[in-house]
């Protein structure tokens, strides 16, 4: 990312420093905070100085070259000082997207001395490093990061067995939700997207209910199919006004975990949450558990995460795979291949 563009250059190799492993990037995905980083990275630079950075890690200069990509599977080739080397060269790995060094934690792909899996070599930190399972294909490793933000989003909202969820956004946010409510065992499960393609992805994925809000509100086909159990819903667009929406329709005592990254200002009436006792929700990522977790789900055929994957590109693909991930109905998850061309 240079200049509010992607671009396709030559930078000189990442060296692995103390505790650190040098890593080949085999498939990383496109994620959707990506796309909105390409337009709204001052903002997101901004945000990160006043709250300490996402999750209290160093983050980018956006006047700087930032090699992006946090969605990843990676070979292992080399060690730097001071590691166990208790995986060998070879070893398909993926890692939570962070980097420890003296100056703190950094995250990978929102970094300008950590590139990210867009490109051919990453530096992770060793104690981080999860084997691949053999067996599992590297494109679908290279999903555990998604797949481990919807099974924080999921825990976050508490679920309980007298449960019904409603995800509002079958983009990738909420095709992993999705997929982490359908893992937790819970039910129904009504997934509300525009899109067709979409809604046919989340009931590959293990949605009970799919519903086209221009047909039917959201909330009503929820209604139907959750009989007398409680209300758990999940807000996955990023869309200024949605909230508010899903407050006014909620139900009494319905817990909301926003899990959409919104970029602009929004508002909603306090009210709505007041009269209501609604509980609201905000999450972030994932604990390293989760993350080892999602790995292990995906492994094991519990995500069913073959249907998302829609596109495959090299670095030089990168810039029209972003464009092409703005229409709904053309793709889902791209796979950035920095082998290929």
């Amino acid at each position: 990312m240079r200049n509010k563009r992607i671009v396709a250059d030559t930078l000189p190799d990442p060296v692995p420093g103390p505790g650190q492993v040098l890593v080949r990037t085999l498939a990383c995905g496109i994620c959707g905070s990506d796309l909105h980083a390409l337009q709204h990275a001052e903002a997101m630079a901004e945000l990160a100085k006043e709250t300490g950075g996402p999750g209290g890690g160093i983050f980018m200069d956006p006047a700087r070259d930032v090699v992006m990509g946090h969605e990843f599977c990676a070979e292992i080739l080399d060690f730097g000082p001071s590691t166990l080397r208790q995986l060998k060269p070879g070893q398909r790995v993926c890692s939570m997207p962070l980097a420890f060094d003296a100056r703190g934690i950094s995250a990978v792909g929102y970094s300008n001395d950590y590139p990210g899996g867009y490109g051919e070599l990453m530096v992770l930190s060793e104690p981080l490093l999860l084997p691949v399972p053999d067996g599992l294909p590297t494109a679908h490793a290279a999903l555990t990061e998604p797949m481990a933000v919807g099974v924080h989003a999921v825990a976050k909202g508490r679920p309980e067995k007298g449960d019904a969820a409603l995800v509002v956004g079958c983009g990738p946010v909420g095709l992993a939700v999705v997929a982490a409510l359908r893992l937790q065992g819970l039910g129904p499960i009504v997934a509300a997207d525009f899109s067709p393609k979409r809604r046919a992805l989340a009931e590959r994925l293990g949605a009970d209910v799919v519903v086209d809000p221009a047909k039917e509100k959201a909330v009503d086909a929820w209604t139907k199919a959750a009989g007398a159990k409680q209300a758990l819903f999940f807000e996955c667009v990023g869309v200024p006004g949605t909230i508010h929406e899903i407050m006014r329709a909620a139900p009494r005592g319905a817990r909301i975990v926003v899990a959409g990254a919104c970029m602009e200002y929004d508002r909603f009436h306090p009210m709505y949450g007041v009269q209501k006792e609604l509980s609201l929700q905000f999450v972030l990522g994932y604990t390293p558990e989760e993350f080892a977790g999602a790995l292990a789900a995906l492994a094991d055929g519990r995500i069913p995460v073959e249907p998302v994957v829609t596109g495959r590109v090299g670095v030089d693909g990168v810039a029209d795979a972003f464009a092409a991930l703005r229409d709904p109905e053309t793709h889902a998850k791209i796979l950035v291949e920095p082998g290929t061309s």
